[in-house]
C-alpha cells in the first residue's frame, strides 16, 4: 500500500441508493454472494472478448476462473476474479457512483415511476452495494488489464465515504475482501458459501472454487445447441435439476429472440405425484438471467395448471440485480408467462401428432391438469381444446380421441360435437340417452371425470362446431327413416298422460312431453327452464354449493311406445294411487340415470311400496 490514500465522499443520491439496496431491495441477505459472483463472471466475459482484439494484456496467462475463500476465525469472505480489472478512474466510476447512469438518474427514475420500480433496479448496476448488508468493511483490490496499469485498493464501510490508494503486487482482475458483521459470521463458513453458490450460481460459465474445490460442476446445457446435446446429457441435467430418479417423459428445448430473448429447457416428469395422492405439484422451473439464478420457484412464470413442469428459463432481458420478491409481479414476468405457455402448448400439440403414444402416456398422467386449465383459463381455451382426449362411442373401450379426430369422423350435416357424462362408460351406455344417437349413427364423447363437464361448459365451441350434451334441448334430432319397434299410444291418450304426469309430479317437473330421444327406455330427463340439460344442471349445482341447494324442476320426456308408459296410461283410470307411485318411481329412475338424484331415500321407500303391492296381489 502507499502511504496516502485519497478520500472520496459518496454523492448524496448515492447514499440514498445505498440505503435502499441495503435496507429495502434485498430481503435475502445471502443474495450478496450471487451479485458478487455475477460481477466477477461479467468481468471475465468482458476480458475474454477483449482478448480477441487486444494483444498487450496484463497477466495473460491467468486462468478464467473465480476463486472464493473463507476464513471463519477472521470472519472474512474473499471473492476473486482474474477478469478485466479497474484503474483508479474506473473504481470511482463503478464503485463510487451507481454504475454509468449516475445515482441522480437512478433516483429520478425511482421517483417518476413511483412504486412500480421493479424493472428499474437492474438498469443501474447496484448489485455490488448489497455486500454492505452483511459487511463492516469492504476492500476491493484490483488491477486493470492494461500493461501499464497500477494496482489499486478501494475501501469503505458503506456509511458515506470511501478511500482509494495504490496497492502493489496485485494480479489482473478484482479481489473483494469482506469483513463480516458479527451477526453475519455464518457467511465465513465454507459449507454455507458452497450451498449459496450451488443454489444461485451453479451454471456460471467460468469455474468457481471455494477454498480450492470447484463447486459449479453442471453445464448450463440450455444455452447450447440442441444438435450438440446427447440424450444422456439431458437426462443427467433433468435428474440434477429436479431431484428425480427417473428420466423425463418429454422435454422441450426452446430459444427465441423476440419478443423476448429466451433460452428454456422444460421437462415433463413420467409421473404425476398429485395423481398418486402424495402431494400437490409445485412449479420447479427455475428462472435465470444469463445463467445466474433469479428465483428457484417463481410463482407466476407459468399458469397454475402447468405446475407439473420442471426445468430452466433463462432470459437476458431480466434485470439481474433484483430480488425474487420484487420480480413476482413484474410485467416482464407476465410476458414470459405468455410466450412460454403458448410455446409449450404448441409443443404438446406437435407431440400429440408426431409421438401419439408418448402423448397418450402424458395425457393419462397429466390430462387432469390440462382439463383444469381448459375449465378455468379462458386465455388458452382454444389451445387446450386441441389437447383434450376422451373415450368415444366410435372407439373401443380404453381408446381415446381428440376433438379434431371427432370432427373428421362427423357426417357432413352434423353441426354439434356431442358428449355425455356418467360415472363410467358402462353406466352411460346403459342409460337412455345413447339410444336415439346410436340409431342415427351419431358419435358421442363419453365423459367420466367430474371436471369434464366444467371443461365442456367452458370450451363450448371448437372449430365452429358447438359442443353440447346429448341430453340438452339444444340437440334437435331428425325423425328416423324406420320407426322404432312397438305400437305408439294415440295422440289423445299421450296428451292426456303427459298432462296427468305434470299435474301429479307438480313442482318436480317443468313439463312432460314426448320426443325422438327414446328407443328402448320409458323416460329420460332433458333440458328445461333454460338450464341446458342434465349436464348443465350438475355443473350449476356444483358451482352453487352442492347438496344444500333445492332441486330445480326438470323436463321429463316419455316414450309413448314403451309397455310401462302404456300400462301407466291404463292404470291412471283404474288405480290412481298405484299410478302415482309408478309416476314418481319413473321420475326418480330418470333422475338417477341423469346423475341428478340428490337423495335416494324417497326412491327406495317408494320401491318398497311397489314391491309390497305386488307381493300382496
Amino acid at each position: 500500500m502507499t502511504d496516502k490514500p485519497s478520500k472520496h465522499e459518496f454523492q448524496a443520491e448515492t447514499k440514498q441508493v445505498l440505503d435502499i439496496v441495503v435496507n429495502s431491495l434485498y430481503k435475502d441477505k445471502e443474495i450478496f454472494v450471487r451479485e458478487l459472483i455475477s460481477n466477477a463472471s461479467d468481468a471475465l466475459e468482458k476480458l475474454r472478448r477483449l482478448q480477441i482484439t487486444e494483444k498487450d494484456i496484463q497477466d495473460d496467462n491467468l486462468e478464467h476462473e473465480i476463486k472464493v475463500s473463507t476464513d471463519e476465525s477472521g470472519k472474512t469472505l474473499t471473492i476473486q476474479d482474474f477478469g478485466l480489472g479497474m484503474d483508479k478512474e474506473e473504481l470511482i466510476e463503478n464503485l463510487g457512483t451507481i454504475a454509468h447512469s449516475g445515482s441522480k438518474a437512478f433516483m429520478e427514475a425511482l421517483k417518476s415511476d413511483g412504486e412500480n420500480n421493479d424493472n428499474l433496479i437492474g438498469k443501474f448496476g447496484v448489485g455490488f452495494y448489497s455486500v454492505f448488508m452483511v459487511a463492516d468493511k469492504v476492500h476491493a483490490f484490483t488491477r486493470t488489464w492494461k500493461k501499464d496499469g497500477q494496482g489499486q485498493c478501494w475501501e469503505s464501510d458503506g456509511s458515506g465515504s470511501y478511500s482509494i490508494e495504490e496497492a502493489n503486487d496485485q494480479q489482473r482482475g478484482t479481489k473483494i475482501v469482506i469483513n463480516l458483521k458479527e451477526e453475519f459470521a455464518e457467511y465465513a463458513k465454507e459449507d454455507r458459501i458452497k450451498d449459496i453458490i450451488k443454489k444461485y450460481s451453479a451454471f456460471v460459465q467460468f469455474p468457481v472454487s471455494v477454498n480450492g474445490e470447484k463447486v459449479n460442476t453442471v453445464d448450463a446445457i440450455w444455452l447450447r445447441s440442441k444438435k450438440d446435446i446427447k440424450d444422456e446429457e439431458y437426462e443427467e441435467f433433468y435428474k440434477f435439476q429436479s431431484n428425480d430418479y427417473e428420466a423425463p417423459l418429454m422435454r422441450m428445448h426452446f430459444s427465441a429472440d423476440a419478443p423476448l430473448e429466451i433460452n428454456s429447457l422444460l421437462f415433463v416428469p413420467k409421473r404425476n405425484m398429485e395423481k398418486m395422492g402424495m402431494f400437490r405439484n409445485e412449479n420447479k422451473v427455475a428462472l435465470h438471467c444469463r445463467k445466474v439464478l433469479i428465483d428457484p420457484e417463481p410463482k407466476s412464470l407459468f399458469p397454475e395448471w402447468l405446475r407439473f413442469l420442471k426445468g430452466v428459463v433463462d432470459s437476458s432481458d431480466l434485470p439481474l440485480n433484483v430480488s425474487r420478491e420484487v420480480m413476482q409481479d413484474s410485467e416482464l414476468l407476465r410476458k414470459l408467462n405468455q410466450v412460454l405457455t403458448k410455446r409449450f402448448l404448441r409443443f404438446l400439440n406437435e407431440q400429440s401428432k408426431k409421438e401419439a403414444d408418448t402423448y397418450l402416456e402424458f395425457w393419462k398422467e397429466f390430462g387432469i391438469l390440462l382439463k383444469e386449465g381448459a375449465a378455468t383459463d379462458f386465455t388458452y381455451k382454444e389451445d387446450l381444446a386441441k389437447l383434450l382426449r376422451f373415450e368415444s362411442t366410435a372407439l373401443e373401450p380404453g381408446k381415446l380421441t381428440g376433438l379434431d379426430d371427432y370432427i373428421d369422423r362427423m357426417a357432413k350435416d352434423q353441426k354439434e360435437i356431442l358428449f355425455l357424462f356418467g360415472k363410467s362408460r358402462e353406466s352411460i351406455e346403459a342409460g337412455p340417452y345413447l339410444e336415439a344417437l346410436k340409431a342415427r349413427s351419431l358419435e358421442v364423447l363419453l365423459l367420466t371425470e367430474p371436471v369434464d363437464e366444467y371443461v365442456m361448459q367452458s370450451v363450448r365451441e371448437y372449430k365452429e362446431k358447438k359442443i353440447i350434451s346429448a341430453d340438452s334441448e339444444e340437440l334437435k334430432l331428425e325423425k328416423l327413416d324406420e320407426a322404432p319397434k312397438g305400437k305408439s299410444m294415440t295422440k289423445k291418450d299421450t296428451k292426456a298422460l303427459c298432462k296427468w304426469l305434470k299435474e301429479t309430479l307438480k313442482d318436480k317437473v317443468s313439463d312432460v312431453e314426448t320426443g325422438e330421444r327414446l328407443i328402448d327406455s320409458p323416460v329420460c330427463i332433458v333440458g328445461g327452464d333454460g338450464m341446458g340439460g342434465a349436464s348443465a344442471r350438475r355443473v350449476m349445482k356444483m358451482m352453487q354449493g352442492g347438496d344444500g341447494m333445492p332441486s330445480a324442476p326438470v323436463k321429463l320426456q316419455v316414450n309413448q311406445r314403451h309397455p310401462i308408459i302404456k300400462g301407466l296410461s291404463n292404470l291412471v283410470q283404474s288405480d290412481s294411487n298405484t299410478a302415482e307411485l309408478i309416476a314418481y318411481q319413473l321420475l326418480d329412475n330418470a333422475l338417477a340415470t341423469a346423475n341428478l338424484l340428490d337423495d335416494p331415500r324417497e326412491m327406495i321407500a317408494r320401491s318398497y311400496q311397489a314391491i309390497e303391492k305386488l307381493a300382496n296381489q
